[in-house]
């Protein structure tokens, strides 16, 4: 199926590690320019070269989603340089495990900026420009934490089900506008490559409580809650971000979908 991608503009938030590497890569393969905003800029750099090294459209913007100034000049410099934005999807976020009454504050304080305050910044900051151009495409990436809570994730879980309220709110003053705005909650969801599992403990996509599921004998006994009994991985995700990003979609606005293998229905 061609989902008519070529040439859009997609900015995708947390595109330098896992859930929002994927999508970056996969929204490249389908022929779209993407705009990678990731707080680590070393990273964001070095996934944007091997994009444009494949042969791909792809730049990347140094981004704090938490701080508005910073995400302000991002959408000032992808709309100064393309001209619009088609699609954002927001899959920054952060979090570290922890019990809600062990938890520092200043764990809460970072983790509402970035899973909570970085969508409202990035919606506030492009949707102006999609509801003039009467066209858009909003993903949040969620969690099933915000759906159904999860042990030692309660602020991140409660910021994600203010990203489902946020976009269910967007869905209907936007849609006029032909503008939509979905949420994809992945369940567990764990890196494929080793290499990648240093950055685990602190990352830039989803994938919740990943400190604990080094031991593999707590992992199996998690995944056994899972009806197709295995965690999710980053590729997992990205076929319905895509199909959600295309005009295939054009009728689906204000969805809250899972992708994690019957965790949560």
């Amino acid at each position: 199926m061609d989902l008519g991608l070529q040439d859009k503009i997609a900015v995708v938030t947390g595109g330098a590690s896992t859930i929002g590497k994927a999508i970056a890569e996969g929204l490249c393969a389908e022929g779209a320019k993407v705009i990678i905003a990731d707080m680590d800029e070393v990273q964001a750099e070095r996934v944007a070269a091997q994009l444009c090294a494949a042969g791909h459209n792809a730049s990347f913007v140094a981004t704090d989603v938490g701080e508005r100034a910073q995400v302000e000049h991002l959408a000032q410099s992808v709309l100064a340089e393309h001209g619009r934005v088609d699609i954002l999807v927001n899959g920054a976020g952060w979090t570290v495990n922890g019990l809600f009454l062990d938890k520092p504050v200043e764990d809460w304080e970072r983790e509402v900026a970035v899973n909570l305050w970085g969508p409202i910044n990035t919606s506030r900051a492009f949707a102006p420009s999609m509801v003039e151009q009467e066209s858009g495409k909003i993903i949040n990436i969620g969690s099933d934490a915000g759906r159904v809570g999860e042990y030692q994730e309660a602020v991140y879980g409660a910021c994600k089900g203010g990203v489902i309220a946020l976009s269910k709110a967007l869905a209907r003053e936007l849609g006029r506008y032909k503008v939509t705005v979905n949420v994809v909650c992945p369940g567990l969801t764990l890196p494929e490559k080793s290499e990648d599992a240093g950055s685990m403990s602190l990352w830039h996509s989803d994938s919740p409580q990943s400190q604990i599921f080094r031991n593999q004998e707590t992992l199996a006994k998690v995944v056994k809650r899972y009806p197709l009994r295995r965690h999710g991985v980053p590729a997992d995700i990205v076929p319905l971000v895509l199909l959600l990003a295309s005009d295939q979609s054009s009728y689906i606005t204000g969805q809250i979908i899972s992708v994690s293998g019957g965790y949560a229905m």
